[in-house]
């Protein structure tokens, strides 16, 4: 949402998007040169002029990774992709019209919110920690359930706008001493391949069919 008002989308996902034909055309097709190709060409779209929104109501089904290393890999490649992305529209940053606009908006946000502040992030669980063993446990503890309580409180606020059920909240908690670590390494693992020179190839996904979309009726 905030992308959208900004005029600024930096991924049109593959699993729910819909583009013209003209559109791609103009922007020069789907790419192979990166791993991200959503977000290759949605950044093409934008330099070529295009606008690109958020649809609110749109809706899909897609089958997510179904164990821990299915999901690594997808996250991986994400990462490792989107950086490709970035690094070949980097050129964006300093040309004129849509582009540029796109460059010194989009750009640096994609920058901040995906690359630079996750990587950052892991000093935040550390400090903790090591202030709840060496300083003060409880005010240390205080302050970890106060920035809880503020993430809480901006997913119930995106839930509401989504129509979500807010008993998914739950879950919250393990985010956070779970998940968000995982893709904190996959990030680093990113960062280290991109630094290195590295390549990596794409992942499929194994699908496995295990959880069936809802039955739709028409009347």
């Amino acid at each position: 949402r905030m992308y959208d008002l900004l005029g600024c989308m930096p991924t049109i996902p593959g699993a729910i998007g819909a583009f013209r034909r003209q559109a791609v055309l103009e922007a020069g097709g789907m790419s192979e040169d990166t791993l991200a190709e959503d977000t290759d060409i949605t950044i093409a779209l934008h330099r070529a002029g295009w606008r690109v929104v958020y649809a609110e109501h749109a809706r899909a089904w897609t089958e997510a990774p179904a164990s821990l290393g299915q999901l690594w890999r997808q996250r991986y490649r994400w990462s490792y992709g989107t950086m490709q992305a970035l690094w070949k529209h980097r050129r964006s940053v300093t040309d004129r019209g849509p582009s540029g606009r796109f460059g010194r908006v989009g750009m640096p946000l994609v920058v901040l919110f995906q690359i630079v502040t996750p990587v950052f992030a892991p000093l935040i669980d550390v400090f903790t920690l090591y202030a709840m063993i060496f300083v003060d446990f409880k005010a240390s503890l205080l302050a970890w359930l106060a920035i809880l309580a503020v993430q809480l409180l901006c997913a119930a606020y995106a839930f509401r706008l989504d129509r979500e059920k807010y008993r998914y909240l739950l879950m919250m908690p393990l985010q956070q001493l779970a998940y968000r670590q995982l893709m904190y390494l996959v990030l680093i693992h990113s960062c280290v391949t991109a630094a290195t020179g590295g390549r990596l190839r794409w992942q499929k996904l194994k699908r496995t069919g295990e959880v069936g979309t809802p039955h739709v009726g028409a009347s």
